[in-house]
């Protein structure tokens, strides 16, 4: 959940009496009970729709915090007539794959030494990073120079300092000495030992660290890692902090090329820190090329990264190709919505697929009665079902639709239709847009089979406006309230049920907004 701090009312309320993009207004608002509220100064939370505890997610770091695929700081931009509520599926990343057996990683030469990629420390890995820990000291103080950028000559005493045209080396008057330099928007930051030691400070306190390292730690610290991060590199794959810093910019500088996004970068190292020792010609490149061959645009590649870095640990012919093979031949997945499916849910290549397939189309053809052939329906529609929690995820939903009076063949029929509906919180979503259904649309749950499409539609942003601003104008009728009016854009919506403008339609939205928002302020 992101917080915004506005420091105005008026400001939020010219804001809102605005007739600005609907797109802006494509979040909705929630607060903590105890949030308390000055006289001209709040705190407004505002979060998108989330998922449940529906995942398996309960894996956590060494300073118990929850691993996640993507960083809470950084979200994708959202489309912009999108009014649908969203689903953080993408999110969880490998942790949603905690219970399901993997598929065996493969084995790498770095550096002269066999090493085998896995996720992660053991029991007995941790203890010795932990003995590790106790017994590191922080390292002595050493005298050094620090040069600026645009320096070329610093005199210290009687001894002239001059840079040397390339490399990691300096000329002084006497002798060369290393200086570890490295490049930064195109210019070159020379660091001494003495700055990088006082920097480094709490790290070295913290872990074994070695001098060597600092190169590295220099050029990591431009995509934003920090001392905490690279403790958790550090428990994950210690000897991920041990590479030639040119050897990483070589594969970050890869990687970047191919779409991944510089604020992604960290991400990526933090759960995947190997990935800094996979050579760009005997991995990096064979594996694009393999997303590529499953019809998967360039334009995507760095995305399909980013989501699920720890591909890169999994052997393109005994892994990912047979995971392929058995999406194809035992699941049923036509070979030409691969790269679809793949998009969708990239974990889906590093996961044990015969378990998670054969699992979950157990469960829902006893649960349910579903044949065969709608489950593959669910997983091309929604792979990431393939990831949902049975106990936690599935059964809970299925259960809410029974309750509120639907039959297994009608829960077939919408989950078929919207398998999304899996991913949808049950009380900030399902429960209160079945409440709103009932009570104030005059509708019964059976509409529900006709237009499914209901349940993914955001309860603040489309639901309510539209239903509200018919009644404004004395359209709407007097019995059931037509579902079929929530599905359309804004524009169909305004043309062919309101008979407005458009820009009417959104002056009201947001002042509906206002009001809604003011409901929830004053408790």
């Amino acid at each position: 959940m992101a917080a915004l701090s506005l420091h105005n009312f008026n400001h939020l309320v010219s804001i809102l009496s605005s007739p600005s993009s609907s797109s802006f207004w494509n979040l909705s608002f929630s607060f903590k009970n105890e949030v308390r509220f000055k006289k001209g100064k709040f705190l407004v939370f505002l979060s998108t729709h989330s998922n449940p505890k529906i995942l398996k997610s309960n894996k956590k770091s060494r300073f118990g915090q929850r691993i996640t695929s993507y960083d809470t700081d950084e979200e994708e931009e959202e489309d912009e007539d999108e009014e649908f509520d969203d689903n953080d599926d993408g999110m969880a990343g490998d942790d949603w794959l905690m219970n399901d057996d993997f598929a065996q990683p493969h084995e790498y030469v770095v550096n002269g030494k066999k090493i085998k990629s896995h996720k992660g420390s053991g029991k007995e890995g941790n203890r010795r990073l932990q003995e590790q820990r106790k017994g590191s000291k922080a390292l002595k103080s050493r005298q050094g120079l620090i040069i600026s950028e645009d320096q070329m000559d610093v005199r210290h005493g009687n001894d002239g300092l001059k840079r040397k045209s390339v490399g990691n080396s300096y000329h002084t008057s006497t002798k060369t000495k290393e200086a570890g330099s490295f490049d930064v928007d195109g210019g070159r930051m020379l660091v001494s030992k003495t700055s990088r030691e006082n920097r480094y400070q709490r790290l070295s306190d913290e872990i074994d660290l070695d001098e060597k390292w600092f190169p590295l730690l220099d050029y990591l610290s431009t995509f934003g890692l920090k001392d905490t991060h690279f403790i958790q590199m550090y428990e994950r794959h210690m000897p991920s902090l041990q590479i030639n810093v040119c050897s990483a910019q070589e594969r970050l500088d890869y990687l970047l090329s191919v779409g991944v996004k510089q604020r992604d970068v960290r991400r990526i190292l933090l759960r995947q820190p190997q990935i800094l020792e996979y050579t760009v010609e005997n991995n990096l490149k064979s594996h694009v090329a393999f997303l590529m061959s499953l019809g998967i645009p360039s334009s995507r590649i760095g995305q399909i990264i980013a989501c699920a870095p720890s591909l890169f640990s999994y052997s393109v012919e005994n892994s990912l190709k047979p995971t392929v093979r058995y999406l194809i031949e035992e699941v049923g997945i036509n070979e030409h919505d691969l790269g679809k499916v793949v998009q969708l849910s990239p974990q889906i290549l590093v996961q044990r697929i015969d378990i998670s397939w054969n699992t979950r189309y157990m469960f829902l053809s006893k649960e349910l009665g579903a044949p065969r052939d709608s489950i593959v329906k669910m997983v091309k529609k929604h792979p990431q079902l393939l990831h949902y929690s049975i106990d936690d995820g599935l059964l809970p939903r299925i259960n809410f639709l029974r309750s509120i009076g639907m039959r297994n063949s009608d829960i077939l029929k919408v989950l078929t239709s919207l398998t999304q509906v899996l991913s949808l919180s049950l009380e900030d979503n399902l429960k209160p847009k079945y409440l709103y259904l009932i009570n104030e649309l005059n509708n019964e749950v059976h509409s529900l089979t006709k237009y499914p499409m209901y349940l993914s539609l955001s309860l603040d942003q489309r639901i309510r406006p539209r239903h509200r601003f018919l009644v404004s104008l004395k359209k709407a009728p007097k019995g059931p309230f037509p579902l079929g009016s929530l599905v359309p854009s804004d524009e169909c919506f305004c043309q062919q049920w309101a008979g407005t403008s458009l820009d009417k339609y959104l002056a009201f939205r947001q002042r509906l907004l206002l009001k809604e928002f003011a409901k929830k302020y004053e408790k």
